[in-house]
């Protein structure tokens, strides 16, 4: 697997690759559709403005989050792109059967050729009741065995299963075996395979396979080092990569004044507040926001939720940036906008291109 398909190009003055990470949110007053078509306009941009790659997150039963199918929305975003990276970050392995995510994206791989990234996660993407009406089984015995599932999701992909193992037989189409068929001329190609984590798990399992890891820094800012530095640490040179590469989720929200940028992103903090007390919905409108009466615990919660959010001006954003890169060393920022508007959400990935003055293809 080449490396290139891992590790971005610089654009502009970046200090890193640039990405987007998409949540497919719904706000209030607007339905699913708008928001499935706000992602092909928002992955057009990212095409024609330079970010490296566009990645889904798989979320279940929250109203606010349209990305319970990622699999499903990466065909349609294939379908109107032609050369950003489009993948899962991530699919949650533990929901599906491994062959069931193998066909998937050897689907994907097969609709859009060396496009296609599999970001992997062992959390849940949901509370656990949803969790166990996916998975049909008990909830931490899908996390317990991911390193497990993860190894039999790779020989599916690579198609390699020894003599003898019981599914030796079972092949994942579109996939290898088609090349090696009589008359085959299937690519063997498929999708480079990503770990994600919020915690040291993942990290350390990504060193260790000599993997990219992606780390959560946009809702678990306060383990992003401690992370990053494990992964590192546990790093082991693979048939994939010689050195570390890790990529940090980060949110971020450029508008051209300063109040407004506070103004929009205390609604994605409200929806937090809601999310963590049991009560999910749509994702609140800034008039909502401003409406809404915030207990003492609730604004301190805001607060702190945040501080880990760069918001501002086009320029404050940059210096968030940058800084962030610096501290946390990483090879690669994916950037998703916590913002309710969908106009919004557009208009602040195009002021971060400008800021870094990537170019418009």
């Amino acid at each position: 697997m080449a490396a290139d398909e891992i590790r971005g190009e610089v654009q502009g003055s970046a200090p890193v690759p640039l990405s987007v990470l998409d949540l497919v949110m719904v706000s209030s007053g607007r339905t699913a559709t708008d928001a499935l078509r706000t992602s092909v306009k928002l992955a057009r941009l990212a095409e024609s403005r330079g970010f490296h790659r566009y990645w889904v997150a798989e979320h279940h039963s929250m109203p606010g989050v349209a990305s319970s199918s990622p699999a499903v929305i990466l065909a349609h975003l294939a379908a109107h792109t032609e050369r950003v990276r489009l993948g899962s970050g991530g699919v949650m392995l533990p929901n599906h059967a491994p062959l069931v995510i193998a066909e998937q994206f050897g689907t994907l791989e097969a609709m859009a050729p060396g496009r296609i990234d599999l970001g992997l996660g062992r959390a849940p993407g949901t509370d656990g009741a949803t969790a166990a009406a996916l998975r049909r089984t008990d909830l931490n015995e899908g996390a317990d065995d991911f390193p497990e599932q993860l190894a039999e999701l790779t020989r599916f992909l690579d198609d390699d299963f020894p003599d003898g193992h019981p599914y030796r037989r079972i092949h994942a189409i579109p996939g290898p075996i088609q090349s090696t068929t009589p008359g085959g001329v299937q690519s063997p190609h498929r999708p480079p395979l990503w770990l994600l984590g919020s915690s040291g798990f993942s990290a350390r399992l990504a060193g260790m396979l000599g993997l990219p890891f992606a780390f959560a820094h946009h809702f678990s800012a306060r383990n992003t080092i401690p992370a990053l530095d494990l992964y590192r640490e546990s790093f082991r040179p693979s048939a994939v990569l010689d050195r570390p590469y890790a990529l940090i989720g980060v949110s971020a929200l450029a508008t051209d004044e300063e109040k407004e940028a506070r103004r929009q992103v205390m609604s994605g903090a409200l929806s937090m507040i809601r999310l963590r007390t049991g009560r999910p919905g749509l994702i609140p409108t800034p008039e909502e926001t401003e409406a809404y009466e915030f207990s003492a615990l609730e604004r301190e919660f805001a607060d702190s939720w945040l501080a880990d959010v760069i918001h501002g001006t086009p320029d404050e954003v940059r210096a968030g940036l940058d800084d962030l890169q610096k501290r946390t060393g990483a090879d690669e920022l994916m950037i998703t906008s916590n913002a309710p508007g969908m106009e919004v959400r557009l208009r602040s990935f195009e002021l971060i291109a400008d800021a870094y003055g990537l170019p418009a293809f």
